[in-house]
């Protein structure tokens, strides 16, 4: 069995008590050993009335216990087992189960399980009852960090990458977190028929993207492409006035990329023969190899098909962003196997493409068969409520299944990382959120996030609730003129 060391956790006042177990025996006191998983472990003071005397061995053997946990805490570098007991488990990918079971090491999920699921050895046991886990959310497609992408140079950018441009510790990473947001798809803006390369972080806290940014096993940064059609890339030129040259240029761009192979190809090792390499067009062909998923924005049920035609015609992954007009494709999109990424906007604003927006897209597109996730394209949604989506889609049409896998697996698949995240299951990241209820009820609160079994957010935590329910400025620090809206004075 592995030793159970140190486990990372978040200060705050939530786990004050969970983080501490005291080991303590009659002759002590009550007033023996404490193993507080956020200090060094010290042995405690003797009080001289206690110094010398007889301590029972059943007494000795758990201070014995944790002095050869530390030494094997210290040479491995491991962290202790946290199980989490009582909760109503919703793990997406199986049933539901009351009084549940949720135990996670070292950034993976160990057992989920009814109560009567094993708890390793030595684990630090956090009572959850009257509370609902579930899956970290997955959104797949937003701006928080902002992350900009092409300029306007021109309508089509695919060399241009989000990863260059995201500000890590930009306030609206923290306002995800509190929303229970563990995975996200930063996206570069929609004003261009290709915007750029997008980044997938797991928000975890960090100092610079290195520690957000998911890689693959070979190091590759994870993401797809941003391209948009519909009104947002039609401009003066060089860019498009109307759909149909929209269209033709991302052709060009795409037959270009081909022609760009072929050269290489044709060149064989003589490097006299190859072209001069071209990065814009190396990540065209990383999409036409499926290598870089299409994230289209898209909206009229026109535009829509006129993307299901150019991905009929080079081959390309996709997945349909927004698409406020699918319900009147449904079978198309369902034919073509092509997911939905949907976005509900219950205020009104907003574009005149997307006047036919509709609750009951998601439940239609459900029925006729196609994948279907949720996103906030924050900040046009707040990335905290962006549970409520789920919960409205379900008003409207979509099963609970549905909706509940809308915010994780299904939004994880389509961003290739169903295998890892999206769901409670042993040997995924442990990425899992705490409710007060149920998550599809109007009275749920995010209470915790976890990411890699570290807590990232604690609603029970003053600086943590903040996030959660401040407005503009909030947390932004006393060095940011918006400081003064919540402190009333800056330093």
């Amino acid at each position: 069995m592995a030793p159970i060391c140190r486990a990372p956790v978040k200060a705050g006042p939530a786990l004050a008590g969970a983080r501490a177990a005291t080991v303590a025996g009659p002759a002590a006191g009550g007033a023996g050993l404490q193993l507080d998983h956020g200090q060094p472990w010290r042995a405690p003071a003797q009080h001289p009335s206690t110094a010398h005397a007889e301590v029972p061995v059943r007494t000795l053997l758990p201070i014995a216990l944790a002095a050869l946990t530390q030494l094997a805490c210290a040479t491995t570098g491991q962290s202790p087992p946290v199980a989490f007991t009582g909760a109503h488990l919703i793990p997406v990918s199986g049933p539901e189960l009351d009084d549940g079971v949720l135990v996670v090491q070292d950034g993976r999920i160990l057992a989920v399980g009814g109560p009567r699921t094993a708890i390793p050895d030595g684990a630090r046991v956090i009572d959850v009852s009257g509370k609902v886990i579930m899956p970290g959310l997955v959104d797949t497609h937003s701006h928080i960090g902002e992350p900009w992408g092409g300029d306007q140079s021109g309508p089509l950018h695919p060399d241009a990458r989000a990863l260059d441009a995201i500000n890590v510790r930009h306030p609206s990473i923290q306002r995800a977190q509190a929303g229970g947001v563990t995975i996200a798809n930063l996206m570069p803006g929609s004003g261009h028929l290709m915007s750029g390369q997008t980044a997938y972080l797991k928000l975890r806290d960090g100092r610079t993207l290195d520690d957000l940014l998911l890689r693959d096993e070979s190091g590759r940064a994870l993401g797809g492409m941003k391209m948009a059609n519909g009104t947002n890339s039609q401009d003066d030129p060089p860019f498009p006035g109307t759909r149909s040259k929209s269209a033709a240029l991302v052709r060009e761009l795409f037959n270009r990329a081909l022609a760009y192979r072929a050269k290489q190809q044709r060149a064989g090792d003589d490097p006299d023969q190859a072209p001069d390499p071209d990065l814009g067009l190396e990540a065209v062909l990383e999409v036409l190899d499926g290598r870089r998923v299409v994230h289209h924005h898209t909206h009229r049920h026109d535009d829509i098909m006129t993307v299901l035609r150019l991905r009929e015609e080079f081959g390309f992954r996709l997945v349909l962003q927004h698409a406020s007009e699918a319900w009147r494709v449904a079978d198309e999109i369902a034919a073509a196997g092509v997911p939905c990424s949907v976005i509900l906007i219950d205020s009104p604003g907003g574009k005149l493409e997307a006047l036919d927006m509709s609750w009951q897209t998601a439940g239609i597109l459900e029925r006729a068969g196609v994948a279907v996730a949720m996103h906030t394209d924050d900040a046009i949604n707040d990335s905290r409520l962006f549970l409520r989506s789920a919960a409205m889609a379900h008003r409207a049409g979509l099963s609970r299944a549905g909706a509940l896998a809308s915010v994780t697996l299904a939004g994880a698949a389509m961003l290739d990382l169903e295998q890892r995240t999206g769901s409670l299951e042993v040997g995924k990241d442990a990425d899992f959120i705490v409710l007060s209820a149920d998550p599809l009820s109007v009275y749920a609160l995010i209470e915790q996030t976890w990411i890699d079994s570290v807590q990232v957010f604690d609603l029970s935590d003053p600086t943590d609730r903040l996030w959660a329910t401040g407005g503009w400025g909030a947390n932004d620090g006393p060095d940011s003129p918006a400081f003064l809206c919540c402190y009333g004075s800056a330093r």
